[in-house]
């Protein structure tokens, strides 16, 4: 069992990740600024999995505690809040692993997109900020309502960027875990940004087909 953090636990997507890493039977800390929502966040999490038939170890902390007490880290907090959490979080996490799965979102009259980010990427940031952390971009293009959805076979692969080899495959190993998944070498950190891109571009395609579409790519062995 790994004990996972979560900064950026209490929305959507990282609420839907911790409930299927729950899942797979590692232990979950969702961390937040204010404890009550970390709290609230977790019994969201452990209501999820026990009810799936799951018997979860899920609590919440502030996030310098998650960050303290968690062997890897998963940041997915927006974008709009990334520099700072990475600046605020960057004695607390060391030399954690770190997977990164914020995406720099942006929306003009509806339309999704992409803002440009001085490093390359979210996750480019995230290495940037976190210095002594090996940083693993990863889980960008998953939908939130699907993670959360644990009757429901979770179709899709997880595109998986690092300059860190072991900590790439440790990430590999963890999506390997979690059912109806499959980790793929998507190469280094400076490919994070196609795999960023790629949330964009599923975005309006869901919308438009009124679907939950993932990212499956065929012809792998």
């Amino acid at each position: 069992m790994t004990t996972i953090g979560f900064i950026g636990g209490t929305g959507p997507e990282g609420l839907g990740l911790a409930m299927r890493m729950a899942v797979a039977g590692h232990a979950i800390r969702v961390g937040s600024r204010r404890i009550e929502r970390a709290e609230d966040a977790a019994t969201t999490v452990r209501d999820a999995v026990t009810t799936a038939g799951g018997s979860p170890d899920v609590s919440g902390a502030l996030n310098a505690d998650v960050c303290a007490v968690a062997d890897l880290v998963v940041i997915v907090v927006p974008f709009d809040g990334h520099e700072a959490t990475c600046i605020d979080l960057r004695d607390a996490i060391g030399a954690k692993l770190v997977i990164d799965a914020a995406v720099p979102l942006t929306f003009n009259d509806g339309v999704p997109g992409v803002v440009d980010v001085p490093q390359g990427s979210a996750t480019e940031q995230a290495q940037a900020l976190l210095p002594d952390a090996p940083v693993v971009g990863a889980f960008h293009n998953l939908s939130a309502k699907k993670l959360q959805d644990l009757a429901t076979p979770m179709r899709g692969d997880v595109l998986v960027t690092s300059d860190d080899a072991d900590a790439k495959q440790t990430v590999l190993d963890l999506v390997a875990q979690m059912k109806d998944l499959r980790g793929v070498d998507a190469g280094p950190l400076a490919a994070s940004k196609f795999v960023e891109d790629i949330t964009a571009l599923l975005l309006g395609v869901n919308r438009r087909y009124k679907a939950q579409a993932a990212v499956q790519l065929v012809g792998l062995d």
